[in-house]
C-alpha cells in the first residue's frame, strides 16, 4: 500500500485534488492519503491532520494574522512526514506553503509533485529557481506552461484541467434553473465576489452597487450569489444591509440542497452572465460558456507591495483572467483596481446580459478552449504520481 502526502490550501484545490485521488484509487485501490484538505479530499479518504481553512488566506495582512496557525501547521506536517516519510508528496496549488514544504521533504529524498504551477508566466518569474530546488515533477493544467518548465530543465507533464472533464461541453441552463427555482425566461446574473475575506470586503460592495444600478434599468433582473462557506455568507449578508438589492438568491453550502455539483457551478450554469472576481471561478465560468466581466481590487498596501515585486524578473501578459490568458485575447472585459467602478462594471455587465450576438461569440471561443483542456486529468496525474511513488 503506497502512502501519499497531500496538501490543498483552498476550496478550488480541494476539488481538484479530490478528482486526482479518484484517479489514484483506480490504479492503487489501497492507497492511503494523509495531510491537509477539505470535504472533497476527505470524501476520498484523506486522513486530515489540520484544517484547510488555516491556509485559505490572501494578502500579507491576512497571512500575518494567521501566521501562528500557519507555522504550527507547516512544522507539524513537515515533522510527521519526516518521521514517517510518504512514498510521494503532492502539493495542490497553494505554492507559498507547498513549495516550502516540498523543498524540505525533497531534501530528505521524498519525491515531490506540485499539481498546479504558480503563475510565473504572469509575474515573479524568479520563483522558477525555488521550484527547481523543491519539485521532482510539475503537473500543469495548461499547454502553454509546458515549454516554460522544459526550458528551465524541470520535469513537467500537462494533464489538462480536470474541470474540463467534469463540466459539460454543453451546459443545461434550464435544468439548473429548475433546481434553483428560477424562471426559465428570467434574466439572471451570477455574482462571484471571491472566496476570501479580503475579496468579499473589497469587491462585494462594488458588485452590489453595480446590481443596484442594473436593477434601476432592469427591475426584474434576478441575482444568484453562491457562498463558499458560512463565514463568507455572514460577511456578505452584513454588506447586503448597506447595499440592498432585489430578487437576490443566496446559495450556501450549508443550506443549499443540490449536492450534484458545487453551489458556484449551480449559479454559473443557471446564469445568463457573470460578474466575477479574477481567479479559478473565471475558468469555471469559461467552461460553462458564460459571458462574464472579470474584476479585482487589492488593498492599497497590497497594491504597493505587488507593484514593488512586479519589478522583479518576469514575463508579462496583458491579461489577468484565465479565459483571456488561454485565448491570448481580451475575449471578456477586465475591470481592475481604479477601473472597477460601479458605473463601468454596470455598463460592461449590461452588455454581457443583453448583447446576445456578443455572448454567442464568447461562447464559441470558450468551446474551443474547453476542448483543448479536456484531457483525462485524473488518469494522467495519477499515473505520474504512482510512478514516482513506486520509483522511490
Amino acid at each position: 500500500m503506497i502512502q501519499i502526502g497531500m496538501v490543498a490550501g483552498e476550496p478550488s484545490g480541494d476539488l481538484l485534488a479530490g478528482r486526482i485521488m479518484q484517479g489514484i484509487h483506480a490504479l492503487e485501490p489501497q492507497a492511503h492519503f494523509s495531510g491537509i484538505g477539505g470535504p472533497y479530499m476527505q470524501a476520498e479518504g484523506l486522513e486530515t491532520w489540520y484544517s484547510m481553512d488555516t491556509l485559505s488566506v490572501f494578502g500579507y495582512t491576512d497571512v500575518f494574522r494567521a501566521l501562528p496557525k500557519i507555522l504550527r501547521t507547516y512544522y507539524g506536517s513537515a515533522g510527521r512526514w519526516q518521521a514517517q516519510p510518504p512514498d510521494v508528496f503532492v502539493g495542490i496549488d497553494a505554492p507559498d506553503f507547498n513549495l516550502r514544504l516540498e523543498a524540505k521533504l525533497h531534501k530528505r529524498g521524498i519525491p515531490t509533485v506540485q499539481f498546479v504551477g504558480p503563475s510565473i508566466w504572469a509575474w515573479r518569474y524568479e520563483r522558477i529557481h525555488k521550484i527547481r530546488q523543491a519539485v521532482s515533477h510539475m503537473l500543469v493544467l495548461f499547454p502553454f506552461e509546458v515549454p516554460i518548465y522544459e526550458k528551465e530543465g524541470i520535469p513537467v507533464t500537462c494533464v489538462g484541467h480536470p474541470l474540463a472533464q467534469n463540466i459539460p461541453l454543453v451546459p443545461n441552463k434550464a435544468a439548473a434553473r429548475q433546481r434553483l427555482g428560477l424562471a426559465e425566461n428570467a434574466k439572471v446574473l451570477a455574482l462571484l465576489p471571491g472566496s476570501r475575506r479580503s475579496e468579499i470586503a473589497l469587491l462585494a460592495p462594488r458588485f452590489l452597487q453595480t446590481v443596484q444600478r442594473l436593477q434601476q434599468a432592469h427591475p426584474d433582473l434576478q441575482i444568484v450569489v453562491p457562498m463558499v462557506n458560512a463565514q463568507r455568507e455572514k460577511e456578505f449578508r452584513a454588506l447586503l444591509s448597506q447595499y440592498p438589492v432585489s430578487h437576490l438568491h443566496l446559495l450556501s453550502t450549508a443550506t443549499h440542497q443540490v449536492r450534484t455539483q458545487p453551489v458556484a457551478w449551480e449559479a454559473m450554469e443557471a446564469a445568463d452572465a457573470l460578474l466575477v472576481a479574477s481567479g479559478t471561478a473565471t475558468l469555471e465560468a469559461m467552461l460553462f460558456k458564460r459571458p462574464m466581466v472579470i474584476s479585482y481590487v487589492l488593498s492599497p498596501w497590497m497594491r504597493r507591495l505587488m507593484a514593488w515585486q512586479s519589478g522583479l524578473s518576469r514575463p508579462l501578459t496583458p491579461w489577468v483572467g484565465l479565459p483571456n490568458i488561454l485565448a491570448q485575447d481580451f475575449v471578456v472585459p477586465e475591470l481592475l483596481q481604479d477601473e472597477a467602478t460601479p458605473e463601468k462594471l454596470m455598463k460592461a455587465t449590461e452588455k454581457a446580459l443583453f448583447d446576445q450576438a456578443w455572448a454567442d461569440q464568447v461562447a464559441e471561443r470558450f468551446v474551443q478552449i474547453h476542448q483543448s483542456l479536456c484531457l483525462d486529468t485524473p488518469r494522467l496525474a495519477a499515473e505520474k504520481i504512482v510512478e514516482l511513488a513506486h520509483g522511490r
